[in-house]
């Protein structure tokens, strides 16, 4: 039978995406709010703090071993902000549009060789609340920040996020390719090697 892993997310594509990942593992990813577990309080200094502060939030109220991710983008002109707040830029949790007109206000005249930016993903596992050594992987996608928003497709900056070896904007990229080269995706493989080295032992 499959382990429960809790994912310390309750964002419906990042559940299915990590099942297909994991699911060959012998792992059966299930969201936190299954078990009725609320976020926790992102308090950390850094995307490694936070992710391990909300696997370890739910590994306490669940008793089941966790998986969390801390995701951002950090503008070198803006002294890597938003970086941790990224998801809060303009104030309002997960507000886009006021994140996205935000940047680029904050972006203003500044020419295309000072807006390199890039997005961080990191992932953090616990076996149980006192896990001593969190396993800890981290993805980063390397970009610059666009003058107006460009694409259909993804989320959060991904407008605004462009591509050097695409030529194009992070929402212009196929799902599909997205998937394969971004942040995430990085993370992802990292973590993945790590259960399938785990699981040959």
């Amino acid at each position: 039978m499959n382990e429960i892993l809790v994912l310390a997310s309750n964002n419906a594509g990042k559940i299915k995406e990590f099942n297909a990942l994991l699911s060959g593992l012998g792992f059966d990813v299930k969201a936190q709010k299954e078990f009725a577990v609320e976020d926790a309080d992102e308090t950390g200094l850094s995307f490694i703090e936070n992710a391990i502060l909300k696997a370890r939030h739910a590994c306490e109220k669940t008793g089941l071993p966790a998986l969390a991710d801390d995701s951002g983008i950090e503008v070198d002109y803006l002294n890597g902000a938003p970086g941790i707040y990224s998801a809060r830029f303009a104030g309002e949790h997960g507000n886009n549009q006021a994140n996205n007109e935000l940047l680029l206000q904050k972006l203003a005249g500044v020419p295309s060789e000072q807006r390199s930016a890039r997005f961080h993903c990191v992932l953090a596992y616990l076996r149980h609340k006192d896990d001593p050594t969190p396993k800890v992987f981290h993805g980063v996608w390397e970009g610059r920040i666009l003058e107006s928003l460009a694409g259909q497709e993804g989320f959060g900056y991904d407008p605004l996020f462009y591509v050097p070896e695409y030529n194009c904007s992070a929402a212009s990229l196929p799902k599909e390719v997205k998937n394969q080269i971004s942040h995430r995706a990085k993370a992802l493989k990292q973590l993945l090697a790590a259960f399938q080295q785990d699981a040959a032992k």
